[in-house]
Formats: C-alpha cells, sequence, structure tokens
C-alpha cells in the first residue's frame, strides 16, 4: 500500500504513532466484523446443502475462492501466499462448523 491515503484522506506518514495504532485498531475490529459476516454466510449455505442433500465439501468451488483470493492478494499488492493461507483457514473453519451442525 504505497503513496496511499487512509480513509478520511490521511497521509499514513503524516501521523503519529497513536494515530497510526488507531487506525490499526479500526482495521482489526472490520476485518473481525468481516470474518463474521463471511461465517454468517458460510453458516446459511451449510443449510442450504443440508437440505438439498449436498456434501459439505466442495472442492471445486474451494478452488475458486482461492484462486480469487489469489487475484485480489495481487491486485492489492499482498502477499498471496499469506492471503492464500488466511483463506485456508476461513475455509477450514468453515469446514468443520458444517459437519459439527449435521
Amino acid at each position: 500500500m504505497t503513496d496511499e491515503t487512509l480513509e478520511g484522506g490521511a497521509n499514513p506518514e503524516d501521523m503519529t504513532l497513536d494515530e497510526l495504532r488507531d487506525e490499526i485498531r479500526g482495521i482489526d475490529r472490520e476485518l473481525v466484523e468481516l470474518i463474521a459476516r463471511r461465517t454468517y454466510v458460510a453458516d446459511t449455505i451449510a443449510q442450504v446443502k443440508d437440505e438439498q442433500g449436498l456434501p459439505t465439501t466442495d472442492e471445486q468451488q474451494e478452488q475458486a475462492v482461492m484462486d480469487r483470493a489469489g487475484e485480489n492478494a495481487e491486485r492489492f499488492d499482498v502477499d498471496a501466499n499469506l492471503v492464500k493461507a488466511i483463506f485456508r483457514l476461513l475455509i477450514e473453519l468453515n469446514k468443520v462448523e458444517q459437519r459439527e451442525s449435521r
């Protein structure tokens, strides 16, 4: 994330350490909120799969998610291996929850 401004137009290079830490706290909260939203949707998918008698695991869909994760990482100039590792963890957590709820 080079030569970019933060929400509200702030330039990170002009911010104090405390302001930068506040920015990180806000981003962390947003990340957790997004994970919660993703988990809710994944739980809903699990219910639909259960109702339709579909298997918990869909390797083709998982690969599509991983491909998108890699593409988005490149788009935002973030390490693709790191992003894919995070998504692998999210997928595995959702699969465990799906299996436990069946």
